[in-house]
């Protein structure tokens, strides 16, 4: 589970994009498809150039549902044969339908296809198992259930929770906050032992607020700008007590559990494949939905390139802040991962691929 990208990055103001007499590009936005008025429209074909570039990817994540979600895998593997039967004859949209593959067209956030497209990924952690130096920020488990509701993130800053619930402590208040946000990352404990995974294991139930948001309200950000870096930057150019304050007031806070020798898994209990698997919003795009994406490729310092590239993916997580015409690409492990997916904040099309069920003719006798 992953969150930086749903709860940071979904911040900009989607009016930009609807009733503007000029129609933005600069994020990637088309208009080749006219107005849609439905949400999932039936197309011939997908009106896109270009084959997807994952294939290897996309079966490598389809293998992993089957092992870890039969269930899920069962409701889904006829639109995952044909979709791979289809990339094994060569992946061209003009042959969908020679593989009883329909696609439906998103109408996207602002009825002209163009849906929203931020990231997220796994962070990885240094930390230590007791408090040392800098290390002195600690990881918490969920408190057991109790009938009280559980303390704010202020409280918790304050000491509210026991000492035996620590895992462990970092050496950065803003990596714990980015671990929260995505929901999971690895912790290296300096101690030559492996990556520990710690795994979402809860919310203490109050309600969350936007620090990306408010930054760009307080002036700090300029809303075009506001990325992980930008956060990064901002901490780093502050004191602990302006960070803190800053953090504290999302009074939203996660718990986690320590996992060894584990993948990353999305809500669907899934191990994830970088971007070959999204976060999406279930009541709109069901777990296990196939989708063929047309995604905007942007330049080493997040700048979209005019170009895009045709991937196909699967829905395999959620987040709070994923709704409507909106996915989280999964960026994968690590620094680089994270940069990438803090980019993105910027629009392409999606079509939701769909095995045709076959006519069921009545036969007079």
């Amino acid at each position: 589970m992953k969150y930086w990208g749903k709860y940071l990055l979904c911040g900009t103001v989607i009016s930009l994009l609807v009733g503007c007499h000029s129609r933005p590009t600069a994020q990637g936005q088309q208009y080749r498809d006219g107005h849609i008025a439905q949400d999932l429209r039936l197309v011939n074909q997908p009106n896109a150039q270009g084959k997807p570039v994952n294939a290897k990817d996309f079966s490598e994540q389809v293998a992993l549902i089957s092992q870890s979600a039969p269930r899920l895998y069962n409701r889904n593997s006829l639109t995952f044969d044909a979709v791979q039967n289809w990339m094994l004859a060569g992946g061209e949209t003009s042959k969908l339908h020679l593989f009883n593959l329909r696609a439906y067209q998103m109408e996207g956030v602002d009825n002209y296809g163009n849906v929203q497209f931020t990231g997220y990924y796994t962070p990885v952690l240094q930390a230590r198992r007791v408090k040392q130096g800098e290390f002195k920020y600690p990881l918490y488990r969920m408190p057991p259930k109790s009938k009280y509701r559980l303390p704010s993130r202020t409280e918790i800053d304050n000491g509210a929770l026991s000492p035996s619930l620590i895992i462990g402590y970092s050496r950065s208040l803003i990596d714990n906050y980015i671990m929260e946000v995505q929901g999971s990352g690895y912790v290296d404990f300096g101690d030559g032992g492996p990556l520990t995974l710690l795994g979402y294991a809860g919310k203490n139930g109050h309600i969350y607020r936007s620090i990306g948001k408010l930054l760009i309200e307080r002036g700090e950000i300029a809303q075009e700008d506001i990325s992980i870096l930008a956060i990064r930057k901002w901490t780093e150019s502050h004191s602990e007590a302006e960070v803190r304050e800053l953090l504290e007031q999302n009074p939203s806070f996660v718990f986690f559990k320590p996992e060894n020798y584990a993948p990353v898994r999305g809500a669907s209990s899934v191990p994830l494949i970088a971007k070959a698997s999204v976060a999406a919003d279930k009541m709109l795009i069901p777990p296990g939905t196939t989708l063929l994406a047309e995604i905007p490729l942007l330049d080493r310092e997040g700048k979209f390139t005019g170009q895009y590239q045709m991937r196909l993916v699967v829905a395999l997580d959620v987040g709070g802040a994923i709704k409507g015409h909106h996915f989280d690409i999964y960026h994968g492990i690590g620094g680089e991962a994270g940069i990438a997916a803090g980019f993105y904040n910027h629009y392409g099309r999606v079509w939701v691929l769909k095995k045709a069920q076959p006519t069921m003719l009545m036969v007079s006798q």
